[in-house]
């Protein structure tokens, strides 16, 4: 007995538990590493960049007003910061109003979409040629029919940001096979049940991939707006330091702007973790349920 126990290549139980173990330190290291490279590699690609930008700026001489340098711009946003602030709270209300609603009025219509055979062939042609329309081109309109207020500028982030709520949506609740409908019927679920326990749960990874990129385009549409016709926020102070041939502020705004939209973006994939499990947000974060974009 004692021999067979320490025969080579007959694996013991207390080897195979260590090899199981091993197994799972090496799983947990490579995530570990996975995610730590998901971070410094983009950051250690900034700095580079930064640090040739700068080079190059002082080394050619490049003029502040065509190309100011690093270190003049983050001077620049120093120097303006209870501007950039103060601005950032219009637009970020901006974003958000419009992106709610987006998600107000998206989800009910791909579920009208989903569920209603002719009225998808009625109004899905149309929500596709209207993303030909340049949203730059229906802003003055808004601007006629709503004056110059906060409306108009919400109203343009949500024509902007709603069309990849509503297609990714529809694309997710599509993309549920029929057996398990029907296994789920033949085992006696009804309607409802089947479609908040299945049909739902099976479509959130492509809602939430539709909502990130929705939140991402509800910024450049209240930058639209505000271009077309603010009165504040981060748009206005671009068109204003454009006009005073202040590119380090110009530069600084569109860093704010940048800041201000991948924050959203983090929230939501934040959110987005606390709802669903790991398996779907690795699904969503890899672009899997990506259908649709916008046309600005």
């Amino acid at each position: 007995m004692t021999d067979m126990v320490n025969t080579p290549g007959l694996a013991t139980p207390q080897a195979g538990g260590d090899l199981e173990a091993a197994v799972q330190r090496r799983r947990r290291q490579s995530v570990r590493n996975e995610r730590i490279g998901s971070v410094a590699y983009p950051i250690g690609m900034m700095v580079v960049a930064l640090a040739l930008w700068e080079i190059a700026t002082r080394a050619l001489s490049i003029p502040p007003y065509l190309l100011p340098a690093p270190s003049a711009i983050i001077e620049s946003m120093a120097k303006n910061s209870a501007v950039l602030i103060k601005e950032s709270v219009g637009t970020t209300l901006e974003i958000l109003l419009g992106f709610a609603l987006s998600v107000v009025v998206g989800i009910p219509l791909a579920l009208a979409i989903y569920l209603w055979r002719p009225f998808a062939r009625a109004i899905y042609p149309v929500l596709v040629s209207s993303q030909a329309v340049p949203k730059v081109a229906i802003a003055p309109l808004f601007l006629v029919w709503f004056g110059f207020g906060l409306l108009p500028k919400v109203l343009i982030a949500f024509l902007i940001a709603f069309f990849p709520v509503v297609i990714n949506t529809t694309m997710g609740l599509a993309a549920l096979e029929r057996e398990k409908i029907y296994l789920a019927q033949s085992m006696g679920l009804g309607p409802f049940a089947t479609f908040f326990k299945i049909q739902l749960p099976n479509a959130m990874p492509s809602i939430f991939a539709g909502l990130k990129i929705s939140i991402t385009f509800a910024v450049v549409g209240a930058v639209v707006g505000e271009f077309v016709g603010g009165q504040g926020g981060l748009g206005y102070l671009l068109l204003i330091a454009n006009g005073n041939m202040d590119t380090a502020l110009l530069f600084g705004g569109i860093v704010a702007l940048t800041v201000l939209g991948v924050v959203l973006f983090l929230l939501i994939g934040v959110v987005e973790r606390l709802v669903l499990p790991p398996h779907a947000v690795e699904q969503s974060s890899f672009g899997k349920n990506d259908h649709a974009g916008a046309g600005c």
